[in-house]
């Protein structure tokens, strides 16, 4: 198996309420965010997939979503435990962005980190490749 080719990931939010399925690599690129709120909910990493390498298997009655400023990032929560498993980046709204902690199936063997100053970033977005690297 190459690094780079697609493989299931199975995840889910704290109490499994909300489960899903993404096509990543096993060593995907994360980014590690200083936003306002990537720094409140201290899950500061994710990594970015094309909406269609992302499927929701249980648990629609139980997102709630929650958005702030541009209202173009889709912050979705689970009602029941809290967890942000994924959500619909500002960068990305055409994707999802996965933490790598709400990954169940072990199949995530790396995250490479890059930083990404959400601090100041309507600067920063400029620094990231338009194509997802996912």
């Amino acid at each position: 198996m190459s690094e780079n080719e697609l493989i299931k990931h199975d995840g889910s939010c704290h109490c499994s309420a909300i489960q899903f399925q993404v096509f990543a690599p096993k060593i995907v690129n994360g980014y590690k965010c200083n936003c306002t709120i990537c720094t409140v909910k201290a899950t500061r990493i994710h990594f970015i997939v094309p909406a269609s390498r992302f499927q929701l298997i249980k648990g629609s009655e139980y997102i709630t979503t929650y958005t702030f400023n541009t209202h173009q990032a889709k912050h979705t929560f689970c009602k029941i435990c809290g967890v942000q498993a994924f959500y619909t980046p500002r960068s990305n709204p055409d994707g999802r962005a996965i933490s790598p902690f709400c990954i169940n199936s072990n199949t995530i063997e790396q995250v490479k980190i890059t930083k990404f100053d959400g601090q100041n970033w309507e600067r920063e977005i400029l620094n990231i490749p338009k194509s997802y690297d996912n």
